[in-house]
Formats: C-alpha cells, structure tokens, sequence
C-alpha cells in the first residue's frame, strides 16, 4: 500500500528522532486534579455533554448488512435502537416505545420488519413509524404520526456505525443535524485507506472495569509507560516514546514505530511502507480509538459507569474471514496478546483509581512526552465550556 505525504512525513519525523535522540515533546508539564477522577458532579457534566452532544461508533457495517438487520446499544445509558431500513439507509432510535416508554427491543442483534413492544403491542416499522396498536378505537381522536420512536442523528462513514446518543434538537435539520463529514475531516484520508468496509469482525468483548473513563482513555494516549507497564510484551516490538502525535483536534493521530524502522534508512522513500512499520493508536473524540496494526484493526470505545467504573468495548476487524487453521490460528494468537496487553494496563489503571482516596496526590502530573494525553485534553475541556461542538 502506498504511504501518504502525511505518512512520508511521520517516518522521516521518527527517522529525525533516532538520529537526534529526541521525541515529540509538548511545550509544558501539566496538571490534571485528581477530584477529575472522582466526582460524580464532574462526570454527569461528562456524561451530559461528551457523550450525549458528539457521535460515538456503535458498530461495525458487518453488524448491519441487509435492509431489517438491528443492534442495540446501551453503554452510554441511553438505550439505543439502530435499524438497517429497506431503503438500505442507517437509522437509530432510542429503544423506548412511545406508549408507556417499555424496552422496545431486548435482543443484541437480529433481524425484523418490524418492532412490537413487549407490554402493549404497539408496533414501529424500521423508520421508526408507528404502524399499528391494539384496539386503536380506545384512544380516540389519535396520529400515530405523532407517535413515532425519537429519532437519533446516525451515520455509516469508513465502514463503521456513528449515532448521537440525544434526539435531534428543535432548531437542527431533520435530515442533516450534524455534519459527521466535517467531524471527522481531520482524520478522514487515514480512515478512509484502511477500507474497514471490506472487514470482517473476528471478535468482540466488553468488559466493565473499577476505574474512571479517563484512566483507561489515557493509556491509550501516551507511549512513556510502554517499557514498564508491558516490559515481557508490547515494549520490545515498539521504540521507546520516539513516536509521532499529529494534533487532528478533536482527533489524534499517534504513530508508535516498531523497534526495526531504522531499516527504511536505506530503502528509497517511494518504497516505505507506513503500515507495515507502525501500530498507528487513532483518538477519535471523545471515547473512541482505532488502533491499528500492521494487519488488523482494533475499535475501542470506552464510557463511564459511575466515577470509579468504565465499559470497555472492542472489536477486533480482520481483512476477511479466516478458512484455514493457519489463518485462525494468527488471528487468534493476535487477540490474545492484545487481551493480555489490555489486562496490564487495566490492573494499572484499576491501582491508580483505588489510590485516589488515600489523599496521596491532589494532581497527576502529565509530561512533556505524554502527548496525547495533553492534545485530547484541549480538546476535553473545550467541549466542556462550549468552545467545541459536533453541530
């Protein structure tokens, strides 16, 4: 595959940096109090606008091939519906009927034409009309036009399933209240090259961990703790914190090289190969990484429970579905050093969180080289005070 500029670029930047003994370097130390961590009123402020204002993935197109193919999604605690209707477009939904609000679907996934509530029987078609209603004579003088499920701006962009968990608002476009091509310009010709359209998921898993959202969220975004936190697995393959953080705010992109990439030094550069010679660790804001390797892709989505608890979600997206024992067992073997990985980071993460209430630090202090941590947090804050909107 052939390199982009902005590729060519971040190999001679790491080439720069091995010849210098440098790194990516932000201008400052900065503080983050830890009462960030844990206070209920700064997570429903978090809650309230990161994860109700700004589009989140929620799936894989695979999840979603054919008109009445559905999932459901209920890890940011809104209940979510997302339909596949006959026109072949995406649409979402919250997972409440309109009657007395009862979970309209309970099932992860499946396939239907369309959707009866379990308590009454009021039944919606896959753009959320409501289609019919048991004995409709008892309500009257009733439009069931005005009785159809609460919409949800969705999106299929790069082979992935974008929703905004909060209904479309008075003053927005029904038919665009978002510009989801505009939010992701800054990383669009990367998402665009990896073709994630054409994958295929291999596996999925969630786990519910003992630490705030933003303790997990940031070992993705720094390299510092790679040869200690991972010293017998990830540490060896990758150059210690000589990767490169492109600020593509709201987004970072951070390009972590493998140990060997001097090696481009002596090939001419219309032969480097970018993918094959970084794990390339993509933030989308706020909650969603693309993590991508050499062969493979991982999408991480991690959400808030409470102050102290986190939903971590992955999946795992491989070019095709493996039809040999050799193909099964490289892509196994992959997912479990990826597992063993993340459990390092989460034992860490899990230390850090039960520490915060011994009062042992009032702040964490981020280094110069923890750049992503420093990118994401402009970007957080100014989310938070209204300076940064998905609209």
């Amino acid at each position: 595959m052939k390199s982009s500029a902005e590729e060519i670029k971040i190999i001679e930047q790491v080439l720069n940096h091995l010849d210098d003994d440098s790194t990516d370097q932000q201008a400052d130390l900065i503080q983050i109090p830890t009462t960030e961590y844990t206070s209920p009123d700064r997570l429903e402020e978090e809650i309230a606008i990161l994860f109700r204002r700004f589009p989140l993935i929620v799936g894989h197109v695979s999840s979603l091939p054919s008109p009445g193919d559905f999932l459901t999604h209920n890890d940011t605690g809104v209940p979510i519906l997302v339909t596949r209707d006959k026109e072949g477009a995406i649409q979402a939904f919250l997972n409440v009927c309109r009657h007395r609000g009862a979970r309209l679907e309970g099932r992860a996934c499946g396939k239907a034409n369309t959707f009866s509530c379990p308590y009454h029987g009021w039944t919606y078609d896959l753009t959320g009309r409501l289609r019919g209603l048991r004995k409709a004579e008892h309500f009257g003088d009733f439009d069931k036009g005005d009785y159809g499920l609460v919409k949800l701006p969705a999106f299929e962009r790069f082979g992935l399933i974008w929703v905004r968990p909060s209904p479309i608002e008075p003053h927005e476009s029904t038919d665009d209240p978002l510009d989801i091509d505009a939010w992701l310009a800054p990383m669009a010709e990367q998402l665009a090259s990896l073709s994630l359209d054409s994958h295929v998921v291999y596996k999925t898993w969630t786990l519910e961990r003992n630490m705030n959202w933003h303790i997990a969220l940031e070992g993705f975004q720094e390299q510092y703790h790679f040869c200690t936190a991972h010293k017998h697995t990830a540490c060896s393959a990758y150059l210690d914190t000589q990767g490169v953080y492109l600020d593509q705010y709201p987004h970072v992109r951070h390009a972590v090289p493998i140990a060997s990439i001097g090696k481009l030094r002596d090939q001419p550069v219309d032969e480097w190969s970018y993918r094959r010679q970084f794990m390339t660790q993509n933030y989308l804001f706020p909650c969603n990484f693309l993590q991508v390797m050499t062969d493979h892709v991982y999408v991480h989505t991690i959400t808030p429970i409470a102050a102290d608890r986190c939903i971590f979600s992955c999946l795992m997206l491989i070019p095709e579905t493996p039809t040999n024992p050799k193909a099964e067992q490289h892509w196994q073997a992959n997912y479990d050093v990826v597992r063993r990985v993340f459990e390092e980071d989460f034992q860490i993460g899990e230390g850090i969180q039960a520490g915060l209430a011994s009062g042992a630090n009032d702040f964490f202090t981020i280094g110069r080289t923890e750049n992503g941590i420093q990118l994401a947090r402009k970007a957080l804050i100014d989310a938070l005070e209204g300076r940064l909107t998905a609209s």
